[in-house]
């Protein structure tokens, strides 16, 4: 085998896991799920049917990507971040395969504890803050905090925040035009 899976751990039937990734204690991937390269997923990690994961992906512990939920490269899941999938679910009127789509897409960073509402996108190196709730899509670049999340400010793409200027110490320079960040090339 080209990865790595914990003893502990199940992996169903027609699943695709990448060169490299490792996947740790109680961890369960379910049935055609596909997994990029250099993925990590620590203890109790669930991957729902038919979930698309990039490469060099790292969840966290305890965190559930459900059906309807994409993952693009180099996203950070922190522990216990979690997922929607229905946004009016109920028990006795389930939705049978029904799921509103969910995209983190490449270099974001969900904190420990934070809730994506199922329906949205996070955009390119946002940075949602541990415990905020996601109820809109992000924008790239926002730093979101809060219940619901609000933007509270600008990170780049290395991760630190941004003061005024927009130019951040590892040399990277952004744009703000429309409410929204650009890197200056």
């Amino acid at each position: 085998m080209e990865y790595f899976v914990h003893e502990s751990s199940y992996i169903d039937d027609n699943v695709a896991i990448g060169k490299g990734t490792k996947i740790w204690h109680f961890c369960h991937v379910q049935s055609g799920a596909v997994i990029g390269e250099r993925c990590s997923f620590g203890q109790n990690v669930n991957i729902g049917n038919n979930v698309r994961i990039g490469n060099g992906v790292r969840i966290q512990n305890n965190v559930s990507v459900y059906e309807g939920v994409e993952i693009e490269d180099n996203v950070f899941c922190g522990p216990s971040c979690v997922f929607t999938n229905v946004t009016t679910p109920r028990a006795h009127f389930p939705v049978h395969g029904v799921y509103a789509k969910t995209l983190i897409r490449e270099g974001a960073s969900l904190g420990a504890n934070c809730t994506v509402v199922c329906g949205h996108t996070v955009g390119k190196y946002a940075l949602i803050a541990a415990g905020a709730v996601v109820t809109k899509d992000v924008p790239d670049y926002a730093l979101m905090a809060g219940v619901p999340a609000r933007r509270i400010g600008w990170v780049c793409e290395c991760g630190k925040r941004l003061d005024a200027s927009l130019q951040c110490e590892c040399g990277r320079k952004y744009q703000e035009s429309g409410g929204l960040l650009s890197p200056c090339f």
